[in-house]
């Protein structure tokens, strides 16, 4: 396992952050841990950087405790935090330079002209960064990051304040990566997770409430389908009602209804049944599954874990 959490629990004075946080993730894995504001997705993830102590519980990286052997999970740790913390006044090289001293990586130049490819900075490398977009320091704060070529990268919100292009190149970025790194993203962009995590952790308040591949995810109890349905007359809604597998039934106009449905099973099949018999004719069906931010707003609502 590159990273496991086994009951963390964080206090800030009398305020719980973390509460009996446990999970496990697998080397090479992509893992989107969402959450709405104050969660404690920031919480966690410095505890497993060394940068927080827990208050009670125990973490580790790459088999080395976070507490017990915090350098050596700097070592194989790169961390980009929220508000990328980078030296304005320095140009790209020059600061990757000092990075690279900072870690006694040897050979710097060679892994630095390495890095400056792979996180597209060619362009801008003679620049102060001072004089970058926030899209281009974000790419130098993942250059550093990866610099040390460490085995588990953490990223915080890392394409908060990027316009869609800048977005779009962080996060096929992120996909490039994770082809040869465990990466761990923190967001509360779904589409974000859909696009780059093989695997979604949702926490709210404290709490893990769901952790699952990321493709699973909308088979979670109380996961639902919408059908959109238009008849050629009026249906009987009492009847429908009663099919198996039909949740709620709303009427947008006298032919044409809104069903929440099962997402166990494929309800259509009774739908034109019932049609069939009571002398219906489907004019247009439309299916569309629960959509990811749903079902993360379903769960942070909730106290309790579903995980």
């Amino acid at each position: 396992m590159s990273v496991i959490v086994e009951h963390i629990t964080k206090l800030y004075g009398e305020q719980k952050a973390l509460d009996d946080v446990s999970f496990n993730i697998k080397s090479g894995e992509v893992v989107g841990f969402l959450g709405p504001n104050g969660a404690g997705k920031s919480t966690m993830m410095k505890i497993m950087t060394c940068f927080l102590p827990q208050t009670a519980g125990k973490a580790s990286v790459c088999g080395f405790d976070v507490s017990e052997q915090s350098l050596e999970v700097r070592q194989n740790v790169g961390y980009l935090a929220e508000h990328n913390p980078l030296y304005l006044d320095m140009y790209v090289k020059e600061n990757l330079a000092f990075i690279a001293g900072l870690h006694h990586i040897a050979n710097p130049e060679k892994r630095i002209s390495e890095m400056i490819e792979m996180t597209g900075l060619q362009v801008e490398q003679k620049k102060k960064i001072g004089a970058l977009s926030k899209g281009y320091r974000q790419r130098v704060g993942l250059a550093q990051a990866l610099l040390h070529n460490p085995k588990v990268l953490i990223l915080d919100e890392p394409t908060s304040g990027l316009d869609p292009n800048q977005l779009q190149e962080i996060r096929n970025l992120i996909v490039q990566i994770g082809k040869e790194k465990t990466v761990i993203l923190s967001t509360h962009i779904m589409q974000e997770v859909e696009a780059v995590c093989d695997r979604v952790m949702i926490i709210n308040k404290g709490k893990i409430v769901a952790d699952k591949a990321t493709s699973d995810l909308k088979t979670l109890e109380g996961g639902y389908a919408v059908i959109t349905i238009e008849f050629d007359k009026e249906p009987d809604i009492a009847l429908l009602k009663k099919l198996d597998g039909i949740f709620t039934v709303s009427v947008i106009n006298a032919k044409t209804l809104e069903l929440h449905v099962t997402t166990e099973r494929d309800v259509r099949t009774d739908i034109f049944n019932y049609a069939v018999k009571n002398n219906l004719a489907v004019l247009t069906i439309h299916k569309e599954e629960k959509k990811l931010e749903d079902i993360f707003k379903d769960l942070t609502k909730q106290q309790t874990i579903k995980a």
